[in-house]
């Protein structure tokens, strides 16, 4: 099953928490702090590979959860590092950033790495924290929580050439003919439900990559048929080969009307895409109604400048020529399109690094570094409470509450932390 798009949660490991540890060894008085730092959380990691070409691992798994690190220990050790958490993908899969839309990444080589949730740092221990005037800190750092995000998957083929055309005119059976691929062929619409790839050979380390792209018909762009899922794969092709089926069909099909009906679903699509140079191969001409349909076909395309070739992919007739003229086509175009990864968009400072404000009988107070503070500190130990003091009075914000007006015994919270003020 050919799964392009998914969304998956990641979450990256917390980091271990510093301790309080002290060096009790015989004949060494007062031996001093000794608790170890914490080991940082497992980073999750997305990494492109050429041996996946769907999406369809992540149908059913879509949570991806790295694990924390190891907490402190004493004698300063320090915790274990957690590794890790690689998800494989295959190769042209853009990340993109489900809140936002933004992308993240655009994994367009093998063996490309993006860090989707980095692991959280982890905290000091109480060895850290010592000074000539505090000998034995009793106050460690907690771990710095890990990143969560939901992020989108998109994969968007990497090939050199796009084959387009109605259902039925031949895709199958052309690229079967002219590269490494064994589609399932038979006559009747929609036989193709997934793009194939081709690999056309033309000598040792000369290849081109070939995509079929199925099911355009009318309305495709509105997501009429299987067009508008498969459309975004012909995004990156160099150039695009029109395929149209010159017989004409079971349906008696007009070639001329084909081929304007899957030129306009480019355009609706892409005009860009729509602009991308064009070959136009002509299919079937060993059929006798494909005889009668030749000339007046070429005689409407040659005004438009299109390079036509009429072929016959079952039987070969016209296939190198058209393939040679393919070839030198591909090479005076540019490397397929990347996309520019952007950073993921970031709360917005407020000007004011300190705001308080009372709400529901509670001094709210915000800062911008204030928080970060809060959480390296273990406030179930004395020296941690008489820390947080000092960097509230550092920073303004017992001043700034006396003037608001806050009085003894009032509720004040930062973030999810609240006590009682005492002046």
């Amino acid at each position: 099953m050919f799964i392009d798009r998914a969304k998956i949660f990641v979450k990256s490991g917390d980091g271990g928490n510093g301790v309080v540890m002290w060096r009790r060894e015989k004949f060494v008085a007062a031996g001093g702090p000794a608790g170890g730092d914490g080991g940082g959380g497992g980073s999750v990691v997305i990494v492109a590979t050429n041996d996946l070409n769907t999406l369809l691992d992540f149908r059913f798994n879509r949570r991806f959860i790295a694990q924390p690190g190891d907490h402190g220990g004493p004698k300063n050790m320090h915790g274990k590092t957690s590794p890790d958490l690689e998800i494989r993908v295959p190769v042209g899969t853009v990340i993109k950033d489900t809140a936002s839309g933004t992308v993240l990444a655009d994994l367009h080589e093998d063996g490309q790495r993006f860090v989707a949730a980095k692991g959280g740092r982890g905290g000091r221990g109480n060895s850290h924290f010592a000074t000539p005037t505090r000998k034995a800190p009793d106050f460690a750092e907690p771990g710095k929580p890990g990143e969560e995000h939901e992020v989108d998957l998109e994969l968007k083929l990497l090939a050199d050439v796009g084959l387009v055309g109605l259902p039925n005119a031949g895709k199958s059976t052309l690229i079967s003919t002219v590269a490494a691929a064994r589609p399932k062929i038979a006559d009747y619409p929609f036989t193709t439900l997934e793009p194939n790839l081709g690999v056309i050979q033309f000598g040792p380390g000369e290849t081109l990559v070939m995509a079929d792209i199925p099911g355009l018909v009318e309305g495709a762009a509105e997501g009429i048929g299987l067009g508008h899922d498969f459309l975004r794969h012909v995004e990156r092709c160099r150039v695009l080969v029109h395929l149209l089926d010159l017989s004409g069909g079971l349906e008696g099909r007009d070639p001329l009307e084909d081929f304007r009906v899957i030129n306009q679903e480019l355009a609706r699509y892409s005009p860009e895409l729509a602009a991308r140079p064009m070959l136009v191969v002509l299919n079937k001409i060993d059929l006798p109604d494909a005889q009668a349909n030749r000339e007046r076909v070429e005689a409407a395309l040659a005004p438009k400048d299109y390079e036509v070739f009429a072929i016959s992919a079952a039987t070969r007739e016209g296939i190198d020529p058209f393939l040679s003229i393919l070839r030198q086509r591909v090479s005076e175009q540019p490397p397929p399109q990347i996309f520019t990864p952007q950073p993921r968009p970031q709360p917005e400072v407020p000007k004011d690094p300190l705001t308080i404000a009372k709400e529901n009988g509670v001094w709210q107070v915000r800062h911008a570094g204030l928080q970060t503070q809060l959480e390296r500190l273990n406030l179930d130990t004395p020296d941690a409470v008489v820390r947080l003091h000092k960097l509230l009075d550092d920073l303004g914000v017992i001043v700034r509450l006396r003037e608001m007006g806050v009085a003894d015994g009032d509720g004040v919270a930062i973030g999810d932390f609240e006590f009682d003020f005492v002046d």
